[in-house]
This record gives structure tokens, sequence and C-alpha cells, in this order.
């Protein structure tokens, strides 16, 4: 099917944005790996044991003929162990026009079962999640999930929760400074008949210079990671391929506060009458070192 012109000129745009951003990229000097800063893809980087990162994200958009929303996901990120991560998200949303409502709860947990570094790194990732259809989180686009689904109102989406098993098999690389990252996603409700629904997220990031500069400044190269990633659905088990999914592509900037929060910023862009045109994203996060280990020495 070709693309109507609208979806033609989104992803025209989109792509113009990524090769600007991957032209500066290009211009920058080496680095070592540092965590990158996606909003969807997920890479081999593991909470050092004991730590605690907590974080915030938020995303805003308005699909074609609807209302704009606004939502919020916390996060708590914990290192159990060195090569087990867990985490748990706590997420809301508010609709123009509608209501303010809490959609829902996530437990993630990743293992990488290989503890030297390699040029791939596996990671396996397994969630449990009780959300309702009310969700504007956009942690992950799957099966054949469109913006027409975000036009039924907060009362009747609320209504409705999908007690879901999300696995995701992670595949992560660092070279020269470089962080390729590879996600693919395969999702069962386990209240529901419905069918396994597959994802894909693919990143790549790379900080804007090398080791940390000699002088003490807040505004150093290295302080700055850019980055860019594309997601979206893959159908499911009754009709695998991107056939009627939403599909997105952006660019993301991070700055890394001293002696502060990371923040990043993003702009999301639909490629397909089927995706919100832009979904604008935040993320603010702080990581907490040995939390109960001081407090235990305490």
């Amino acid at each position: 099917m070709t693309p109507a012109p609208a979806s033609r000129a989104k992803a025209h745009s989109a792509c113009l944005g990524i090769v600007s951003l991957l032209a500066i990229l290009f211009t920058a000097t080496g680095s070592p790996a540092q965590e990158p800063p996606y909003f969807v893809t997920y890479s081999d980087y593991m909470e050092e044991q004991g730590n605690l990162e907590v974080a915030f994200k938020g995303a805003w958009g308005t699909p074609d003929h609807g209302n704009s929303f606004r939502s919020g996901t916390l996060e708590f990120e914990y290192g159990a162990l060195g090569w087990w991560t867990t985490e748990v998200y706590l997420s809301g949303q508010s609709t123009s026009n509608d209501s303010t409502i809490f959609t829902g709860y996530r437990w993630e947990n990743r293992f990488r079962p290989l503890p030297r570094e390699y040029f791939i790194n596996p990671v396996f990732y397994v969630e449990y999640e009780a959300v309702n259809f009310a969700d504007r989180s956009f942690l992950e686009v799957t099966g054949h999930a469109t913006q027409q689904d975000l036009l039924i109102p907060n009362a009747s989406a609320r209504q409705v929760v999908e007690r879901a098993l999300e696995t995701k098999l992670i595949l992560s690389g660092n070279v020269r400074g470089w962080n390729f990252s590879e996600n693919f996603i395969a999702e069962k409700a386990l209240n529901e008949s419905d069918p396994w629904e597959f994802g894909y997220a693919l990143g790549v990031s790379r900080p804007l210079a090398n080791a940390a500069s000699v002088r003490n400044c807040i505004f150093c190269r290295e302080r700055f990671i850019a980055a860019a990633e594309m997601f979206g659905g893959l159908g499911d088990t009754n009709g695998f391929g991107i056939h009627a999914t939403s599909q997105y592509l952006g660019p993301i900037i991070a700055y890394d506060v001293p002696r502060g929060p990371t923040i990043a910023f993003s702009t999301d862009f639909g490629l397909n009458d089927n995706s919100v045109p832009r979904i604008y994203r935040i993320k603010i996060s702080y990581e907490f070192e040995q939390i109960f280990r001081r407090k235990a020495s305490k």
C-alpha cells in the first residue's frame, strides 16, 4: 500500500531530524560508555547493586480529532544484584475536556546472563502489568495499537484493565562511545483470550565529548548525550508485520546536571496515519547510591 501524502510528509520531516542528529553525533569525539537516555528502548545497562534510581517520565500529545493528553509515570529502579535489576512503575494521565485518572502499575525485572562485556550483550526482560485502556504512557507500542484507541473517553477506557505478561529480548553493544540497542517485544494478556502481540524498539546514542574535562564546568560537552530511537507495533500471532500498526521515530537530548538529576527531552514523530502526529517527552531521574546500605550503617 502506498503511504498517504500526509504520512510521507511526517516521515520525511522525522527523518530529516534524525539525519541532523546523526550529523552532530559523527562530529563528536570518543567517550566512555554512559547510560543511554532512551525513553522506550532498553540497553544492556543495569543499575548498580544497591543503588536506587527514581525517575519521572512525562508524555504529551494530541491524537487527530481527539483531545490532548498529558501522561506521567513514576519509576523506582533498584539494583538487586549485579545481574538483576527490578523496577516498579506507577502511571496516570490527564485528558483535556475529560478527566485525570490513575491508569495502572507495572513490575519489571531485567536479567543479564553474561557477566563480561561483549560486542553484543543480551538481557532478558520480564514484566507483569495491570494497566487500563486509558493508559497514555507510551512506554512501548505493541500489536495493532493506533491513535484511534486514544479517542475512547476515560470513563469507559478505565473500566477495562488488562493484566498482561510482557517479555523482551534486549540486544545491546557499545562501540567507540556509540551504543546500539534493539528490543523485540512479546506481550500476552492474561485475563483475556487475545493473541500474543509484538513490537520493537531501536536506539542509538553517543555522548558529545570524551572523558570529563579537567576543569569544573556546568555545560561541558561530556555532560550531554544525543540519541535517536524508533519503535512501533509488529502485529500479533494472527497477523505479524507493520500493517495497521503505529510507528514512531524521534531524536533525544539528555543533560547530566552536576551533582543533580539527569534531564532528557524528546519529540517522537508519528510515521503513518495510525500514529499520534507528535509526542513530546521529558524524563527527570536521580540516582541514590547504596541507599539501604547507607541506612544500615547509620
